[in-house]
């Protein structure tokens, strides 16, 4: 497998949560970029949506009544 490689610029306090975050899941900052990308591509596709699911139903939100206090 080939690989595209490309300049990349962030802000270093950016910078400095990614690679917390890699240390802490044993990866490259590289790495965890890839890894964080790939998630978001999945998501936007709706290939993990079935994964994602929420096991139960969601509450109403702010200002919301449910259906029981109507």
């Amino acid at each position: 497998m080939t690989r595209k490689a490309f300049l990349l610029r962030m802000d270093p306090a950016l910078w400095a949560e990614v690679e917390a975050w890699a240390q802490s899941e044993l990866r490259s900052v590289n790495g965890q970029i890839e890894y964080v990308l790939k998630q978001a591509v999945q998501r936007r596709k709706g290939s993990s949506a079935a994964a994602d699911a929420p096991t139960h139903a969601p509450g109403p939100g702010p200002g919301e009544q449910s259906e029981e206090n109507t």
